[in-house]
C-alpha cells in the first residue's frame, strides 16, 4: 500500500510539475510580435523559399525498414546472452519473433521497398 501512495504521489507531483512549465512559458514569453521575428531564421541570410521541404516516401519506407530490423537486435541481444538460462519455451518464442520479422523482410522485398532507386 505504501508503494501505491509513494508511485500516486509521484505522478501527481509529475503532472503538476509539467503543467508549471507549460504555464511558467506562457507567463515568460515575449509579448510583441513583430514580421521580423516570424519569419525563419537562416543564419542572417534572408529566406529565398519555403523552409519545408518535401522527401520521397522510399526514404520514409527505408527509415522505418531500418527502424525495425534495429529494434529487433536490440530485442534479441539480452536472448543471445541468457539463452542457456532461459529453457526451450523462450527459444521457441525467438524463433517466431525472428520467423515474423523474416515474412516482414520477404514482404519488403516483394514490394520492392528496398530498391533505393
Amino acid at each position: 500500500m505504501k508503494e501505491l501512495v509513494c508511485l500516486a504521489v509521484f505522478i501527481i507531483l509529475s503532472a503538476l510539475f509539467a503543467i508549471a512549465m507549460i504555464a511558467a512559458g506562457f507567463v515568460c514569453q515575449y509579448g510583441k510580435k513583430c514580421p521580423i521575428k516570424q519569419t525563419t531564421y537562416e543564419c542572417g541570410v534572408t529566406p529565398l523559399a519555403d523552409a519545408r521541404i518535401q522527401f520521397d516516401v522510399k526514404y520514409f519506407n527505408y527509415a522505418i525498414l531500418f527502424l525495425i530490423f534495429d529494434i529487433e537486435t536490440i530485442f534479441l541481444y539480452p536472448f543471445a546472452n541468457f539463452m542457456n538460462m532461459l529453457g526451450i519455451f523462450a527459444v521457441i518464442e525467438a524463433f517466431i519473433f525472428v520467423s515474423l520479422l523474416l515474412f516482414g523482410l520477404f514482404y519488403a522485398i516483394n514490394k520492392k521497398m528496398l530498391r533505393w532507386l
